[in-house]
């Protein structure tokens, strides 16, 4: 059975109430899930279970499914060594680590900013509650100080942050859209969702985001490094 991944309509949910589809030895499975697994360069989430008596099975990872019928929403949720396990058909609830969510829900909404300041195609990217970085596929030099005055004038801005969907086929229309190389939109799926930061950024992705840029917060260049002869690692950290 296909999981309901909750978080690519709503990422402000924390919580759901859950069926258990399948137990494995890779994970648990649900029909529907507030956990984001591992994917398009940002980290999987972590949170709890919580099975009917009060038992809390902590989740430590979140992951795709690699099952051969899997769509890109099958999400496996990893727990701690160790745990009583739910069986199958039993209601839980599912509880993702939200302070942690919502700083990769932060960071990942600056790295499309990052793609605005910066216009050059993406050849790999991290997003974690600690930091994300982005490596820019270019030969000239990058000044941290304009970089990261970009950013500024971005955040400053206050700038909505919005999610639609687009058909396979319009996706294949307009390949300008995407920035990624190393993360290409999953088509044959029959929609692909386009994040929109109103004004700066649009682009296909499946990440979680904020609403508003003003909910970012400030945000400084960490390091600017040159990892290869044509290519440019930003990193981003909080102030």
């Amino acid at each position: 059975m296909a999981t309901l991944a909750l978080f690519r309509d709503d990422a402000y949910l924390r919580e759901c109430e859950a069926r258990v589809t399948a137990v494995h030895e890779a994970g648990i499975e649900l029909d529907r899930t507030v956990f984001y697994p591992l994917g398009g360069g940002q980290a999987g989430d972590t949170g709890c279970l919580v099975r009917a008596d009060g038992t809390r099975v902590r989740i430590v990872d979140a992951r795709k499914s690699k099952a051969p019928e899997a769509t890109p929403d099958d999400v496996v949720h990893v727990p701690e060594p160790g745990s009583a396990l739910p069986a199958v058909g039993e209601v839980v609830r599912a509880e993702i680590d939200w302070e942690r969510r919502h700083r990769m829900m932060r960071f990942h909404t600056a790295s499309h900013l990052l793609c605005a300041v910066v216009p050059h195609q993406v050849d790999g990217c991290a997003v974690t509650d600690a930091s994300a970085r982005l490596d820019f596929v270019m030969t000239e030099p990058l000044e941290r100080e304009a970089v990261q005055a970009g950013l500024d004038r971005l955040l400053a801005t206050a700038a909505a942050v919005s999610l639609r969907w687009i058909t396979d086929d319009e996706m294949r229309a307009n390949p300008q859209l995407v920035r990624s190389m190393s993360v290409q939109p999953p088509i044959g799926f029959g929609r692909v969702r386009l994040v929109e930061i109103a004004g700066i950024d649009l682009q296909p992705c499946g990440g979680t985001h904020v609403a508003n840029l003003a909910e970012i917060g400030a945000v400084r260049v960490a390091k600017i490094e040159k990892k290869s002869a044509k290519t440019r690692r930003v990193t981003i950290e909080f102030v």
